[in-house]
């Protein structure tokens, strides 16, 4: 059942994606000549006009095929005969879908939830004897602190508080409330619950849904989803995580099979494989856009180039930087996915 849940929720985000393409591509005028979902052996296609759609063998990707696209074609509607800005629109599309899909979906978790959580104080813990466990509490936070910053980082969403907390590996931290509407900074605060022996030492407010803080606060955690995987991207980058940490298609179906099986009631199992989902097309739509050959980020740094220079990178280069970075992609997901499958196998 996992398994189905997974591909269900590949299946979405990816067609998702590609309609971003494809749709923007038709409103631009150019010519698709394929869309497909999957990659591989076609499983199923159908020609409908100037259009081939297809199923294919592998849920890992898919993708929206247009004339001109990475070689020089004569055709009046062909991509490479648009104007730049129009091409930009057409390869920013895709990510934006998935991040237009993670904003849904979060608004949907916070639907179903029935409360809409803040970033205010709202009491700190106590032991049986009404004793405070709250180390943070005895550093100087207070109750109806509304978190501003933590160590920096700027706290807009619960997501913001949760990130910082499980990654910082100072025991304590720089913390800026606003407290009676103005900015107050705690330079030592130390989080830490004295029953739990967790950093989770206090609670916060959660308000009834309405139409303006629902919108609010799901705009606003799709952009902490997006900023947690950016700074998943540096720590990576920076040696904090490493290759083992990495995770393929059989790592997230694994993942998701959790999600799914996560609480008692049916909507408690919906509301966690939504928010996992929200998690996973808000980072698909960050790693496109990063500037690696083959995602869509490159394909817009090559026409950023191009509207600098007022003149295209011949398509055949650029094809063969694209066709480079593909095998690598291809390789590490294969390299990932066989790390998962060990994984899954000892445990």
């Amino acid at each position: 059942m996992s398994i189905i849940i997974a591909l269900l929720v590949f299946f979405v985000i990816v067609v998702l994606h590609e309609f971003g393409h494809f749709i923007i591509a038709k409103l631009s005028g150019i010519r698709v000549n394929q869309f497909a979902v999957g990659m591989g052996p076609v499983l199923l296609k159908k020609q409908k006009g100037e259009t081939e759609y297809s199923l294919r063998l592998l849920p890992i990707g898919g993708f929206c095929a247009m004339e001109g696209e990475d070689d020089d074609s004569s055709d009046p509607r062909a991509f490479n005969k648009k104007p730049v800005w129009k091409r930009m629109g057409v390869v920013v599309a895709g990510p934006v879908m998935n991040l237009i899909l993670g904003f849904i979906l979060i608004l949907t978790t916070t639907l179903l939830d029935g409360q809409v959580a803040t970033v205010k104080v709202s009491r700190f813990p106590v032991d049986e004897n009404e004793v405070s466990v709250s180390s943070s509490e005895m550093s100087g936070l207070q109750v109806d602190d509304i978190f501003y910053s933590i160590n920096g980082r700027r706290i807009l969403t619960d997501t913001d508080l949760s990130y910082q907390l499980q990654t910082t590996d100072s025991d304590t931290m720089e913390v800026v409330v606003k407290r009676n509407g103005k900015k107050v900074t705690l330079p030592d605060v130390t989080f830490f619950n004295k029953a739990t022996e967790g950093r989770l030492d206090f609670y916060i407010w959660a308000e009834k849904p309405n139409p303006w803080n629902v919108v609010q606060y799901s705009f606003l955690d799709t952009i902490s989803v997006g900023r947690m995987i950016w700074s998943s991207l540096a720590d990576l980058l920076s040696g904090k995580y490493g290759f083992h940490d990495l995770s393929g298609p059989v790592g997230i179906v694994t993942t998701i099979g959790e999600a799914a099986s996560y609480g008692e009631t049916f909507k408690q199992h919906l509301t966690s494989v939504l928010s996992l989902a929200s998690f996973i097309t808000v980072n698909v739509g960050i790693f496109n856009l990063l500037p690696i050959p083959a995602l869509d980020g490159a394909r817009l740094l090559f026409l950023v180039v191009e509207a600098i220079r007022r003149k295209p990178i011949p398509p055949e280069k650029e094809g063969m930087v694209h066709l480079a970075g593909m095998a690598l992609l291809v390789t590490l997901m294969i390299v990932v996915t066989y790390q998962d499958i060990v994984r899954l196998i000892q445990g």
